[in-house]
């Protein structure tokens, strides 16, 4: 196994900050090449981070970057991304399809263009980003697909609360079952990673209740995705892994390095007992 994604060109989308942000610069350490595929294309008063100061970072970081202004809903903007990720780099080597859109209400307060986004932007975002990087990963010497989704559950628990939000991140798990059987002969691994505790980025500015320090940083999960992607693509596919599962399996045992303020009591992430 190669522990180094040296040379390696990997699109991520939602890259410009949290969770993508941190993948983009873990793999730019060794010296990859980073699509970052996302909406922010100017400064946000709500939101930091753009396509652009995170090109700057892991320009830094010592990795290659292409700052693409795209928006996963919009079929032409995702293959014109695919496609000029493949002029500059060569192909596509691996995709980490981590955007993604929340909204935690009930059924009479969610609004139908919340709806449509998280559906448009979680499930159908993540078919067609794979779908428009199929071709060049099928010609990658050790190709990946990672989706930031969940182990799929049916428990109502994880429904009642935001039935909306639930059905279209499933929707994400549900491309891991059905993708990692369908490209198995091709030798394309298809994985989902998922973090053990809430993740001190954005969102959690959309869980009620949620502070920093009950919270873990974007790094975790970053390292825990370095670890699935250098792995031998055919394998190791099919699994739903926990950040912290993945990086115990590594070796790990210092986990307050991760956290946001080290001893503070964690909170479990969404959809896990």
């Amino acid at each position: 196994m190669d522990d180094s994604l040296a040379g390696k060109t990997l699109f991520i989308t939602g890259a410009s900050r949290g969770i993508g942000l941190a993948i983009a610069l873990r793999a730019a350490r060794d010296g990859a090449n980073i699509v970052i595929a996302a909406k922010s294309g100017v400064p946000s008063p709500r939101l930091p981070g753009t396509i652009h100061t995170a090109a700057a970072a892991v320009e830094e970081a010592g990795g290659k970057a292409l700052a693409l202004k795209v928006d996963i809903r919009e079929e032409e903007q995702v293959r014109s991304a695919v496609a000029q990720a493949a002029e500059r780099f060569g192909g596509i080597d691996i995709l980490v399809n981590n955007a993604s859109a929340i909204w935690l209400a009930g059924v009479e307060d969610t609004p139908m263009k919340r709806f449509d986004l998280m559906h448009q932007v979680n499930t159908r975002g993540t078919f067609l980003v794979t779908q428009a990087c199929l071709p060049l990963l099928k010609r990658a010497a050790n190709p990946h697909v990672l989706m930031l989704a969940p182990p799929p559950s049916l428990d109502p628990k994880w429904f009642a609360p935001h039935t909306a939000y639930t059905i279209a991140k499933m929707g994400m798990s549900l491309c891991v079952l059905g993708m990692s059987g369908e490209f198995a002969p091709l030798g394309i691994a298809v994985n989902a990673l998922w973090p053990r505790t809430v993740i001190a980025t954005a969102a959690i500015g959309m869980i009620e209740g949620v502070r920093p320090e009950q919270c873990r940083t974007p790094d975790i999960v970053a390292d825990a995705a370095h670890a699935i992607l250098t792995r031998p693509a055919r394998a190791y596919s099919g699994h739903f892994d926990l950040d912290e599962d993945v990086l115990r399996a590594q070796g790990v045992v210092d986990f307050d390095r991760y956290a946001v303020q080290p001893g503070a009591a964690l909170l479990p992430d969404l959809f896990l007992g």
